[in-house]
């Protein structure tokens, strides 16, 4: 059998292995990295449950041989957050009941993460544009794109809060942390 060595960076950590030409990106994250919140729904590329990001852009890993990740930095679910704080579309979501199973949920919060990169402020049209890639079985989406809404919202007041400099003023150390938002 012939194998093809790889080198990717996932979540900020290099791998590297021999793998099968034949290897799907989504297998090689859930079966050799063990990364399984990437989730196989329908090896179709429909469903989107595999949604992930490769060099910044939304992927679906299920259509993607693993050698065509060979030197790209990839994104999953795993990476979304900073422990112990959930990232603003996690939290979003478990806010906005944006989830009933769970299945499609990694899948959606990744193409969500990449649709606010690209468009910080999105309206419900944009919103429900950008997600039609992704399917969800058990919701009607409205608490989906109410849970894509409050986490734009979150992530825009997280880079607009002021940065104040760290310093001494008056003998008192300022810190260098954003300045809460209120």
């Amino acid at each position: 059998m012939t194998t093809h060595h790889i080198t990717v960076t996932v979540n900020g950590e290099t791998h590297e292995a021999d793998v099968e030409p034949r290897l799907l990106l989504v297998h090689f994250l859930r079966d050799d990295l063990g990364l399984t919140g990437t989730h196989v729904g329908c090896d179709t590329s429909n469903c989107g449950a595999c949604t992930i990001h490769v060099d910044g852009e939304s992927a679906k890993s299920c259509t993607m041989l693993a050698v065509q990740a060979d030197g790209c930095e990839l994104k999953t679910i795993e990476g979304m957050a900073s422990e112990p704080t959930l990232h603003p579309l996690q939290q979003a979501f478990w806010d906005q009941h944006g989830l009933q199973c769970g299945f499609c949920t990694p899948g959606m919060i990744m193409q969500a993460a990449w649709l606010l990169a690209e468009n910080p402020d999105p309206d419900e049209a944009e919103i429900r544009e950008g997600i039609s890639g992704n399917l969800c079985r058990c919701t009607g989406y409205v608490n989906i794109v109410k849970a894509i809404q409050q986490a734009a919202g979150t992530l825009r007041e997280s880079e607009s809060a002021p940065v104040v400099a760290a310093e001494t003023i008056d003998g008192q150390e300022v810190s260098a942390e954003p300045a809460a938002a209120g």
